[in-house]
């Protein structure tokens, strides 16, 4: 019996491509989690989006060094596989969230308002906004908790963000994860009207 011949093997550099995940002025990268083995391919990812943190969720496999040299900030924000974070975990996100797309909105929305770009400038000015990565091992369960959790916070339904994030990450979000998201109290000041 003869043997088929060998095939170059083409291997996909991720267990799972990275999610890019945008609403209102916020912007995710939902990945796996890099080792040293595959960091250059993530690396080509984080500059294409303009990553600026990383959050782990998970044990490090890699060390922050090779990230804080090209100037993004690494947070290990660990919880349990399965697991909603902690309300700690969760201020933290928030807090970050807030910093990079909230307070600078005025040096990230620098081009909305000119009528004269064409349409390759203005994706040149989406992809220069700030990006913030989050991973866990196969990025299907405590990072994409963590985006739901930042969607909610935007105005999104938490059914809606659950849906939004499996949209761009099939798999994501387990039963459990799901019924706390389903109950999760948004934390933001809502506009309240004042009868006097």
């Amino acid at each position: 019996m003869m043997k088929p011949p060998a095939y170059t093997k083409i291997q996909n550099p991720f267990l799972n491509p990275p999610s890019y995940i945008v609403y209102n002025d916020v912007r995710f990268l939902i990945i796996d989690t890099p080792s040293i083995g595959n960091m250059s391919r993530y690396i080509k990812e984080f500059e294409r989006w303009n990553v600026t943190d990383v959050v782990r969720c998970c044990k490090a496999t890699y060390s922050q060094a090779v990230l804080n040299d090209r100037g993004i900030k690494v947070h290990d924000w660990i919880f349990s596989d399965g697991d909603p974070p902690s309300k700690s975990i969760i201020d933290e996100w928030l807090n970050l969230i807030n910093s990079r797309f909230k307070l600078g909105d005025d040096l990230i929305l620098y081009n909305e308002g000119e009528k004269d770009t064409t349409d390759d400038e203005e994706d040149q000015n989406i992809k220069k906004r700030p990006c913030i990565a989050a991973h866990c091992v196969a990025g299907l369960g405590r990072a994409p908790v963590l985006v739901a959790i930042a969607l909610i916070e935007e105005g999104m339904d938490p059914l809606d963000s659950v849906a939004f994030v499996r949209k761009h990450r099939q798999g994501a979000i387990n039963k459990r994860q799901l019924k706390y998201l389903e109950t999760y109290k948004r934390r933001k000041n809502q506009a309240s009207c004042i009868i006097s």
